[in-house]
């Protein structure tokens, strides 16, 4: 059985929205370019932008999750940090909201 450490060092690619939230596009292999571009446009479709990025931890227990930035997609009008910590918050806050109901 793993150890909660290593658990933490899980890894998935997400794409973070400005506002923090993020949608998971893999995580046993690297997103294709034509996958990177779909979400893009997507992004752009709804008149959001965000980046492509890393996840290193799990959102849903153990340490708080690092996300790491690999690229801007539809052109984002705040920097990588603040949506990188409204999404950390938002996963905070979740992970509270689930340990109040457990209780």
């Amino acid at each position: 059985m793993p150890m909660a450490k290593e658990r933490s060092r899980e890894r998935r690619w997400i794409v973070l929205s400005t506002d923090g939230r993020y949608v998971t596009l893999g995580r046993a292999s690297d997103p294709s370019e034509n996958e990177v571009r779909r979400a893009e446009d997507a992004l752009r479709m709804q008149g959001l932008a965000g980046w492509l990025a890393v996840m290193e931890g799990n959102p849903y227990v153990g340490a708080i999750p690092r996300l790491l930035e690999v690229r801007s997609l539809a052109e984002p009008t705040v920097p990588f940090h603040t949506a990188s910590e409204a999404c950390i918050t938002s996963i905070l806050e979740r992970r509270t909201a689930l340990s109040r109901e457990d209780a």
